[in-house]
């Protein structure tokens, strides 16, 4: 087996291993389905890109959310400037209605919805958040200190919430 055999080969087992980080991210990021598995597969290509400069000296999960959000932040900010040169036409399709073997959580219909509105930054410290990461990892993947992770989900749960409750 080649370098480049092996190289693959374990990129492919650590991505799989690791894949509901990207669904996460591009749900996060995304309403449409379309847009989330364009977005996934953008992430994809952009963590195979960087892969060669990933050293190792993080997990390699903490590398790929980093990698991930990068991604859709900057996918959020060209869907957002798109909207503002284009004039978007509304497509009215038939509501999806949940599949009858998964009930929907209304709760966590409410949650996600009230993820939603808050800004990038926020939105990757609560995805972090949400999947048990250490605020030790978060501010190594945001780039912030701890302390500061710290504040921000003091803010974010007061923001939650307000949001949740004003429904």
């Amino acid at each position: 087996m080649t370098e480049k055999e092996r190289q693959e080969t374990e990129f492919i087992e650590r991505v799989n291993a690791a894949q509901g980080i990207i669904h996460k991210v591009c749900r996060m990021y995304c309403d449409d389905e379309t847009h989330r598995q364009d977005l996934f597969q953008e992430i994809i290509l952009q963590l195979w890109k960087s892969y060669s400069s990933f050293e190792g000296k993080s997990q390699f999960s903490s590398w790929m959310y980093r990698v991930a959000l990068n991604v859709a932040i900057q996918d959020f900010r060209k869907e957002k400037k798109r909207k503002y040169f284009f004039l978007e036409s509304y497509d009215f399709k038939e509501p999806t209605s949940p599949s009858p073997s998964k009930p929907r959580d209304s709760r966590i219909d409410a949650l996600y919805s009230a993820i939603a509105k808050l800004d990038k930054i926020e939105k990757a410290i609560m995805l972090l958040h949400l999947d048990e990461v250490s605020n030790e990892e978060i501010a190594k993947i945001v780039g912030i200190t701890q302390n500061y992770v710290r504040v921000k989900m003091t803010r974010i749960r007061t923001k939650l919430a307000k949001t949740i409750t004003n429904k």
